[in-house]
């Protein structure tokens, strides 16, 4: 069975100031189908491939892909981390923006002191990837770890779940921010959705 883009969960303003309207039209009826319409395509000779969850379960396959990039594992790669991506929240509703709640807020004050050095070594080492990119939360031997990747590359290919991400290729930010990259990130942190990443992060937890 094809893949399908979601539709948008909440309206494409309900993130502004934020994250205008504008981008929000652009990454996921453009970008985002993009990625959709290349997976599927990468999939459609590859049965063996397309059996196999866009989850952790597929993180062998992914680290086993051919050198090519034109390999159904590479184009699969391409499309699989940005299908994952879609917020279920909505702004201004309890545990949406401002600090976090539940497990993961306990967890970032054991692992990092408190909310703010956890937003400042998220921005930090964010801001300094270089190109095309994301910046990651992932659980791994017990305690949180900030990661950033290039690119189309996510922490499945080491075997690490994400928690919590963001997006810094450029057509993510750059109508609204331009090249201030920190602006974004600081921007960021009002429309997070707490409910979810202490969904994923009870997944990490096992």
């Amino acid at each position: 069975m094809a893949y399908e883009l979601a539709p948008l969960p909440y309206d494409y303003a309900a993130l502004e100031p934020f994250i205008d309207a504008v981008t929000m039209h652009l990454h996921h009826d453009k970008h985002h189908q993009t990625y959709v319409n290349n997976l599927n395509a990468a999939l459609a000779s590859h049965p063996e491939l397309a059996a196999k969850p866009l989850t952790t379960s597929s993180a062998a396959s992914i680290r086993s892909r051919g050198n090519s990039p034109r390999s159904p594992q590479q184009r699969r790669r391409r499309g699989q981390p940005q299908h994952l991506l879609d917020p279920d929240g909505k702004v201004g509703s309890d545990g949406v923006g401002g600090a976090p709640t539940g497990p993961i807020a306990a967890q970032i004050k054991a692992d990092f002191g408190d909310f703010e050095a956890f937003k400042k070594t998220f921005n930090e080492t964010t801001a300094k990837q270089f190109g095309s990119g994301w910046g990651w939360l992932v659980f791994t031997g017990g305690k949180l770890k900030v990661i950033t990747t290039p690119n189309q590359d996510s922490p499945l290919s080491q075997g690490l779940y994400p928690i919590l991400l963001n997006d810094i290729w450029e057509h993510a930010y750059y109508l609204k921010y331009q090249n201030r990259r920190p602006d974004y990130l600081a921007a960021w942190w009002n429309v997070i959705n707490w409910h979810e990443v202490n969904k994923r992060f009870a997944v990490a937890k096992g």
